[in-house]
């Protein structure tokens, strides 16, 4: 099965990600924990934050993909220095307000209120909250300033976690791009990987 690096194309104007999307299976199979306001058992004095917390992108963290004539199953995944270049170009395009439900519907009345890359294994804010995440994760919180979707959605565990929309290249389309050796050894890395984990299983 193939596994695709998918990069930035910066020649292209719609590159990057468009929106944050609100999911019950994430593609990246990482949750996101709901804040509340105190961890002092306080609730019944202080309102909930409504803030949600998560990986939006985890680097080299192969995602199975189907077309949709089901005629071809592959892996993408993100590279560290792609992940970094889509989190800022997202915030300096003012994405920060576009998100939908499931891929399919527009919300109105979330926004990405904070944005980072975990650099630290031990001295990150994800550990805070037991999110054992790779070093080069994107990390985000987005309030939810949307009662129905806060009560209908978060609270009943129907999303469990983001999933980015947006445009990406395939490496191995761009002819212009040379494949290094290091991609061949990431590549082949990810698949062990892969086969290890459906061993497991």
């Amino acid at each position: 099965m193939k596994i695709i690096e998918l990069i930035l194309d910066e020649d292209q104007e719609e590159a990057g990600i468009d929106a944050i999307s609100i999911v019950e299976n994430p593609a990246i199979e990482e949750d996101f924990i709901a804040l509340k306001n105190d961890q002092l058992k306080l609730a019944e004095v202080s309102k909930e934050k409504k803030l949600l917390m998560g990986p939006l992108l985890i680097p080299n963290k192969p995602i199975y993909r189907q077309n949709e004539d089901d005629s071809e199953e592959y892996y993408i995944y993100f590279s560290k220095d792609t992940i970094q270049k889509a989190s800022q170009l997202y915030l300096k395009n003012g994405k920060q307000n576009n998100s939908t439900l499931e891929h399919q519907h527009s919300l109105s009345g979330l926004t990405l209120v904070e944005s980072w890359i975990v650099e630290s294994e031990t001295q990150d804010k994800s550990r805070l909250y037991n999110m054992n995440v790779p070093k080069g994760t994107w990390m985000g919180t987005v309030k939810v300033n949307n009662d129905e979707i806060w009560n209908e959605y978060v609270k009943t565990n129907k999303v469990k976690g983001f999933s980015i929309e947006g445009f990406f290249a395939d490496k191995m389309e761009r002819p212009k791009e040379s494949i290094k050796d290091s991609y061949e050894t990431k590549a082949s890395e990810l698949l062990s990987s892969i086969k290890n984990i459906l061993n497991d299983k």
